[in-house]
């Protein structure tokens, strides 16, 4: 009978889940994923080091190999509140991208590290150093890259100048996967009242600050799509927006870029989902379905502490080719696991 039990278990155990339920893990924000030789890689901000989950399943992530990679030295000017990382595989080796500071958050950069390992859970992660525009070394987080008819670029939300009173959308290219090469160039600000609910209240900070973030580019068809999150994460009105180009047209041209008007996913009282942003897209195994990434609070008034999750969702697409990411899914209810060959 002891035997018998044992296999049922081991089968149970083999059988992969057909379904899923929000959020993913129990906590964690502004969450990565990318899929490369049939494991997902992910990882998340966790404050003070870099961890990769490897897994076969993205629905399995809870009980995924987990690995922190990369602690920082102590007293460096990238030793604190590291935040955003995101992994890419660019020109045969793995890079981490992250921001981080001294402990003070002017001093928050963009930094990048380098693994040429096939498994990004092995080898050696080399600091490659910090990710700054020539003469115009401003505070900056959230960097993403995404490479573009043969080009990469570095996507990231800055500060116009030395102070912090809104933050922005910026572009620039890369010489390399840990070189920006020319000027930046600003894509986008808080135009819309949506993207202007930030009201810190805290004496230690400015009275208000707008916000646009977190951005992640999307290329479906004949367009780019630039996703990013507007307004403070402090606040219920975090949402994601929208910048839509021509692939046909130059990407380092603010003119090129047109805003959506309005959020494209934004929180759900009915589904008790609030905040939701800080997005990343993956597709399904068999590149047959697309998915979105995100973290969202449970409840109202969550902010940006550590009850933020991580959870995802299928999205599809409009007839004239336009990512429809729908509302966010409320927590528990089951969904079909991404599809697979």
């Amino acid at each position: 009978m002891l035997l018998l039990n044992a296999t049922t278990v081991l089968h149970a155990q083999s059988v992969p889940q057909k379904t899923f339920t929000n959020p993913i893990l129990p906590g964690g924000a502004d969450p990565w994923i990318i899929h490369k030789d049939g494991y997902y890689y992910y990882t998340n901000t966790q404050g003070n080091r870099l961890s990769i989950w490897k897994t076969k399943n993205i629905a399995d992530l809870a009980s995924a190999e987990k690995k922190t990679v990369w602690t920082p030295p102590a007293g460096t000017l990238y030793s604190k509140n590291i935040w955003a990382p995101e992994l890419h595989f660019l020109q045969n080796k793995w890079y981490m991208y992250f921001a981080a500071d001294d402990g003070k958050n002017e001093n928050h950069r963009l930094y990048v590290l380098e693994n040429a390992n096939s498994d990004p859970l092995k080898g050696e992660w080399a600091f490659k150093g910090k990710l700054a525009v020539e003469g115009n070394d401003k505070w900056a987080i959230d960097g993403s890259v995404f490479n573009f008819k043969g080009r990469l670029y570095l996507i990231w939300s800055g500060w116009e100048g030395d102070v912090n009173v809104q933050q922005n959308i910026y572009i620039c290219k890369m010489q390399n996967p840990y070189t920006l090469e020319g000027k930046r160039v600003k894509l986008s600000s808080s135009d819309y009242d949506w993207e202007k609910h930030g009201d810190l209240n805290d004496p230690s900070n400015p009275p208000h600050v707008n916000v646009n973030e977190g951005p992640e580019v999307l290329v479906h068809n004949n367009k780019l799509f630039l996703i990013y999150s507007a307004s403070g994460c402090w606040t219920d009105h975090y949402a994601l927006g929208m910048l839509t180009a021509s692939a046909s047209a130059n990407v380092m041209d603010p003119a090129s870029w047109k805003k959506s008007p309005k959020p494209v996913f934004e929180g759900s009282k009915q589904n008790s989902v609030y905040a939701p942003g800080h997005n990343s897209f993956f597709k399904s195994p068999d590149g047959k379905q697309d998915w979105i990434l995100y973290h969202a609070n449970p409840l109202p008034g969550c902010g940006c502490g550590g009850q933020r999750s991580p959870r995802m969702q299928q999205f599809t697409w409009t007839k004239d080719g336009i990512p429809d990411f729908g509302i966010p899914v409320s927590t528990g209810v089951a969904l079909p696991v991404p599809s697979s060959e």
